[in-house]
């Protein structure tokens, strides 16, 4: 589905953008009305205008009630967070003009988030306390994309990177790790296989995702099928699914290191595998002033969380990485 462009949209339709906003999140015309002062038909007519702008029928009329069509859910998952934004323009604009911006966007991999952004985020704010931070996380699905698209001013996230204007500089490599119930008889061991898990049953990260293709493709390795047996979209979740008795899983050691200890056991794959992580930094990117000391910090909280044969650092020069394109 071919989704416009919200840059394309004129500045006269950005009451229609609050309109479709303010419908989707408030579940109804009337609630909308009342939110933005205004009648019933007048927010009829700003998401009829709004609809013809676009080219897209973004509700279901029925009985005087809007319903999200497909399309209308699509879009709204697109610019979703530029419409989220849109009360930010005036403050936006009274910074420029007083030349007090300051401004750094981030955005990073779930998994990564509690464990390595958040503590570099933190030292940043406190020793920058001028400086307006916004924090995002999204899946590395979503990551090449929204960096790409200058949405942000720096990712972290999962190497290498495929998209040929992001620029990516490695940080560190986590191993992965299997995750086992105290008292599991495999805890025995001091690594465990492909085979060692064949007929265990594995709590998996969801299709699609990084950390699944992964083990996919360590299971595939050795001819062995794995007993999947359930799916979630979270790696923490997935560690505490375990801890609970669900079954086993495969985890990066940055996930296993917030989990409860006393309930899981942790043990290395053999052979080891390693997930490389590191900076994504859009192209032709303007002055860098605060991206700069982002990454310095970032730098020193990654330093102090190194511990050989789970957490280490990379070799930029043998390591996968994108340079920027001209």
């Amino acid at each position: 589905m071919q989704i416009p462009s919200i840059m394309r949209i004129p500045l006269m339709n950005i009451k229609g953008l609050r309109a479709f906003r303010n419908v989707v999140a408030q579940g109804s015309a009337a609630a909308a009305a009342e939110s933005m002062h205004l009648s019933q038909p007048a927010i009829s007519r700003l998401i009829s205008g709004l609809e013809a702008e676009l080219r897209l029928t973004l509700f279901h009329r029925t009985r005087q009630r809007l319903l999200l069509t497909e399309e209308g859910a699509a879009f709204y998952r697109e610019a979703g967070r530029i419409l989220d934004n849109l009360d930010e323009v005036p403050r936006i604009v009274a910074e420029i003009r007083a030349e007090r911006v300051e401004r750094l966007r981030i955005v990073c991999m779930p998994r990564i988030a509690p464990t390595i952004v958040s503590p570099a985020v933190s030292r940043m704010a406190a020793d920058h306390p001028k400086v307006r931070i916004s924090l995002d996380v999204r899946t590395r699905r979503d990551l090449e994309r929204w960096i790409a698209g200058r949405e942000y001013d720096i990712g972290v996230g999962a190497l290498p990177v495929s998209h040929p204007q992001i620029e990516s500089r490695p940080l560190f490599r986590a191993a992965a790790q299997v995750v086992l119930p105290a008292g599991h008889p495999l805890a025995e061991r001091e690594a465990l296989s492909a085979k060692d898990l064949k007929g265990e049953r594995i709590v998996t990260l969801m299709r699609g995702l990084l950390l699944r293709q992964q083990v996919d493709e360590f299971f595939r390795s050795a001819g062995i099928e794995a007993a999947y047996a359930i799916e979630t979209a979270s790696s923490q979740l997935a560690c505490q699914l375990v801890a609970d008795g669900a079954g086993l899983t495969i985890a990066d050691s940055l996930t296993t290191s917030v989990v409860e200890s006393s309930r899981i056991v942790l043990r290395p794959l053999e052979p080891r595998r390693w997930t490389s992580f590191g900076l994504l930094i859009p192209g032709k990117a303007g002055p860098a002033e605060y991206t700069d000391r982002f990454v310095e910090t970032l730098n020193r909280t990654v330093a102090a969380m190194l511990r050989p044969g789970s957490i280490e650092a990379v070799d930029p020069a043998v390591e996968p990485q994108n340079r920027r394109q001209p």
